[in-house]
């Protein structure tokens, strides 16, 4: 099951036809991503005092549909892949049920003082696994 977020599409999120500027859904795929992580009891900060960063190395994103000013979006994100380097997501942002993106994206774990990939330690890959364990039972 995926985790949900709710957003509402603030002014400052669109253009000038007031249609959600594609970057913003970027944006709100790392909402998603950084909820999906407290749910399970992980925080960037907490990977950040440990020494470890997670940049994105892919990211994608397919429009279905516009959202626009004022609308109440549901962010889903889903863990999809994981080793102890690398995790992927996917998303879908839906206004009620009218699907408005889908994406994925790729981070890497990575060192925070000398930015080399490296191996995530048991204390966070241990909640992910499980976490995409208890997903793919649901």
């Amino acid at each position: 099951m995926a985790l949900t977020v709710n957003y509402r599409v603030n002014f400052y999120d669109t253009d000038a036809m007031m249609v959600v500027h594609h970057a913003n859904y970027i944006r709100w795929f790392e909402i998603g991503r950084v909820e999906y992580l407290r749910s399970i009891g992980i925080t960037l900060d907490d990977m950040m005092a440990d020494g470890y960063v997670f940049p994105i190395t892919e990211v994608s994103a397919k429009y279905h549909s516009p959202g626009r000013f004022d609308d109440e979006l549901t962010i889903e994100t889903r863990a999809t892949a994981l080793t102890k380097a690398k995790m992927a997501f996917d998303y879908r942002i839906k206004r009620g049920d009218t699907l408005l993106v889908t994406g994925h994206t790729q981070n890497v774990f990575t060192s925070r003082e000398t930015g080399n990939i490296v191996r995530l330690p048991e204390k966070y890959y241990l909640k992910l696994q499980a976490a995409m364990e208890q997903e793919e039972r649901e």
